[in-house]
Formats: structure tokens, C-alpha cells, sequence
């Protein structure tokens, strides 16, 4: 038995661990605000270089809530040298059938997978893991309210209505909150390309094929972009779309109960998980630097304005974020005109890309519902599908279109597209 000193001396400690406040952190060298993708891979590239990383998330657990349906290119994730752990890929994709408003299809086959279907949460959780084994500090339940900004420069964070983080450069990973942008005078994305969108769950599809995805077009279900079936393996599904009018949730209602072919599919489905989300489909911001400061993924509107998938896109510029962090850190030069450097690349990268995803977004809403079960029904006609079949990268559609137009029966479709596209 313990004895009474023993006893009394083990109470002591235990009152003494309740009431002991732990040394704050008060200053580091590179702070990221957000443990999304982009935000963990930015502190990932940072901390291998090692410098002092603190990511600060706001909420208690990273990956949630979940806002993506999380389907995403191979190819894009091998380029960045991401292996993804069986544990958290729930499906491979190697088709793709596109639906107009009316029901017409087109189909595209590929030979082998070239999407991934993950488990978005798990996969958060892996790359915030990967930054923290590599040296970087994370901090849940971490809302940063403001930067400290001194003479013109960001100088740190202050979160939870307390606290000061000082650094030597801010990475903004925050997603399309825009607060931090906002505070130095940043331009945020572009509103009057923005969709919102919802994701969900269902148990069960009708003649779902599980290695195809299925894409609805259409002004009247999905203003502004799409909506979409992403088959799980065992016949479950993801589904959702996003609209730049209206309520997505009553869209999604439409959608299940009348759209010629969704309807019939998913008659006996239910639908569980849903969530909400914004999505900027205009392209990057005007600028994502400042004195001390970088912006990246969906912050910057690193997104692609044809699909929404900002993933990828939001990966390659974070890496980009995260070397150049530490290249200014090394180098004491977080002014203004170098942190330029990390536009410069991510532009290379990129940016022809975004532009001429951006044209087309702008082409694609100007369409019809009358336009579109037209060009669907030429996709068929004209055989574009085997033009597709040798598209090697769907992240980069930029090149993907140049690549495409070598094709005449693409040219035509590119041409009627766009004539329609100014007649609508």
C-alpha cells in the first residue's frame, strides 16, 4: 500500500501537472496557417530544409471537416513524388461518361487507371503526418485571426485571442477564407467565378460501372461547373456538384429526383455526409506574395477553373512555397522583391495552364443547355474519344488542348464551341 507522505507527495504532482501552463512558443521561422494539402506540403518541403516550421489548423482534428470529393490524378501526385498508401485509396478511375441535360452521353475508356478515388480525410492526415516527421510542429485547434504586421511587413500570427507567433515569413494556407489576404491588401480570388459546392455520400447506384466517373452537365442541376458520381468500390458512391446560383443543397434535390438519368439511378439511394463548401474557379490571384508573406492553394485560387480540382495544382505551388520560404530565411531576405521569386515559379509551373483553363471556363458558361446536348452529342459523332485516349496528363489541360487540336474532328469541336459560346 502507499503510505500517507508517498501518497499526499503523488496528489501534489498530480495538482501540480493540472495547474502548470506550458511554455508557449513565441517565435519560429516559418508559420503556415492551415493543415490542408497545401499547407502540409508547404511545411513538408519547408522542415526538410531545416528550418523551424509551426503550422497552425484551426480545427482539433486535420482532415475534417471534409470539403472534396478527393478524386485525383496519378500522374500528378507521381510527378511531386507523392506515394499514396493503399490504406487510403478507395478506388482507380480509368473512364470517364459525360451526360448532358437532356441524357445524351459521351464516354471516354482509357487503358489503365488514371485517377484516384481517396479517402480525402486519411489523406490530410498522412501528408500532416509526413510534415511532422520531417521536424515541423503542428498545432491544432489553432485559429489565426490576424498577422503581425510591422512596418509594412508581416512579422508573425496572433490565434485564439491571446496568443503571438512571431516569425520570419507567413505562409497562408487557409482556403478561401481570404482574412489574411484581405489585412495586407491582397486582391482575394475572383467572386463572379466562384461556385458553391456540396459533396455527399450514397450507399447505392444503379448500373454504376466502379472504374468510371460520371460528369452531368448542365445550366439547370449545375451552374458554373458540374455535377458528379464518383463510384467506391462495393457499389457506394460520391456524389455532388456546385453551382454559382442558388442553393446547392436544392440543386442536389433537383439533380436526384430529375435529371432524366441520375433519377433512375439513384431512385432507392440514400444520401449521408454532406457537406459545403466554395469553390474560385477564376484562376490565381493577382498576387500571392508580400513582405514576409506567400499564399497558396485555395487561398491564392489555385484551382483549376475547368474541373475544380485544386489539389494538385494546390501541391506544385506549395512545394514551390515551401523551398522558397526557406530560401528567403537562409538568405534574410523576406522583402517584397524576392518573395517575387515564388510567383515567377509557380507561374512557370503552371500558369500557362491556368489561363487556358480560365478561357475555357469562361467559353463553358456561356453555353446553353440547348449548346451542350449539341456538343455532347458531336463528342460521339466525331470520335473525340480516341483523341482522349491519348492524353497523357489531365491535371495541365493547357498543354492537354494543344495536344487535343492535332486532331480535325477536335478542331471542329473546338470551333462549334466556341461560336456557340458567343451566340448563346
Amino acid at each position: 500500500m502507499m503510505g500517507a507522505c508517498a501518497f499526499k507527495h503523488a496528489l501534489s504532482l498530480i495538482y501540480a501537472g493540472f495547474n502548470r501552463r506550458d511554455k508557449v512558443q513565441t517565435q519560429t521561422d516559418v508559420v503556415i496557417v492551415g493543415a490542408g494539402p497545401a499547407g502540409s506540403f508547404a511545411a513538408l518541403a519547408a522542415a526538410k530544409m531545416d528550418v523551424e516550421v509551426v503550422v497552425c489548423e484551426e480545427h482539433r482534428e486535420v482532415g475534417f471537416p471534409v470539403h472534396c470529393p478527393g478524386h485525383i490524378s496519378i500522374k500528378g501526385l507521381d510527378k511531386l513524388g507523392l506515394r499514396v498508401p493503399e490504406r487510403i485509396i478507395e478506388n482507380r478511375i480509368s473512364g470517364a461518361v459525360f451526360y448532358s441535360p437532356s441524357g445524351n452521353e459521351f464516354r471516354v475508356k482509357l487503358s489503365s487507371p488514371v485517377t484516384y478515388v481517396i479517402n480525402r480525410a486519411m489523406f490530410d492526415k498522412h501528408l500532416a503526418q509526413r510534415a511532422e516527421r520531417a521536424g515541423a510542429k503542428l498545432l491544432l485547434g489553432t485559429r489565426v485571426q490576424k498577422l503581425l504586421v510591422d512596418n509594412d511587413s508581416v512579422r508573425g500570427v496572433s490565434f485564439n485571442g491571446k496568443e503571438h507567433l512571431n516569425s520570419k515569413i507567413v505562409i497562408d494556407a487557409e482556403g478561401c477564407a481570404s482574412t489574411l489576404l484581405r489585412q495586407i491588401g491582397l486582391q482575394t480570388f475572383d467572386r463572379s467565378l466562384a461556385v458553391s459546392a456540396v459533396n455527399g455520400e450514397v450507399n447505392h447506384v444503379d448500373g454504376l460501372e466502379t472504374d468510371t466517373v460520371e460528369v452531368y452537365l448542365g445550366q439547370i442541376y449545375a451552374s458554373g461547373l458540374y455535377a458528379w458520381i464518383i463510384p467506391k468500390q462495393g457499389g457506394s458512391a460520391k456524389i455532388g456538384l456546385a453551382t454559382k446560383t442558388g442553393n446547392p443543397r436544392e440543386h442536389l434535390k433537383l439533380f436526384l429526383s430529375k435529371h432524366p438519368v441520375a433519377c433512375r439511378k439513384m431512385k432507392f439511394s440514400d444520401v449521408k455526409n454532406l457537406s459545403y463548401h466554395l469553390i474560385p474557379l477564376g484562376g490565381p490571384i493577382r498576387k500571392t506574395y508580400h513582405n514576409g508573406f506567400l499564399a497558396v492553394g485555395d487561398a491564392a485560387s489555385h484551382v483549376k477553373p475547368t474541373t475544380g480540382g485544386g489539389v494538385v495544382m494546390g501541391l506544385t505551388c506549395a512545394k514551390i512555397a515551401g523551398e522558397t520560404a526557406v530560401q528567403a530565411v537562409q538568405q534574410a531576405n523576406l522583402t517584397d522583391s524576392f518573395l517575387s521569386l515564388y510567383q515567377k515559379r509557380w507561374k512557370q509551373a503552371i500558369g500557362f495552364d491556368m489561363n487556358a483553363m480560365r478561357r475555357i471556363r469562361l467559353m463553358l458558361n456561356r453555353l446553353s443547355d440547348k449548346r451542350l446536348d449539341e456538343i455532347v452529342r458531336l463528342c460521339s459523332q466525331l470520335h473525340v474519344d480516341r483523341r482522349l485516349q491519348e492524353l497523357n496528363d489531365i491535371d495541365f489541360q493547357g498543354k492537354a488542348v494543344l495536344q487535343l487540336l492535332r486532331s480535325p474532328g477536335a478542331w471542329t469541336l473546338m470551333m462549334y464551341s466556341m461560336l456557340s459560346s458567343l451566340i448563346s
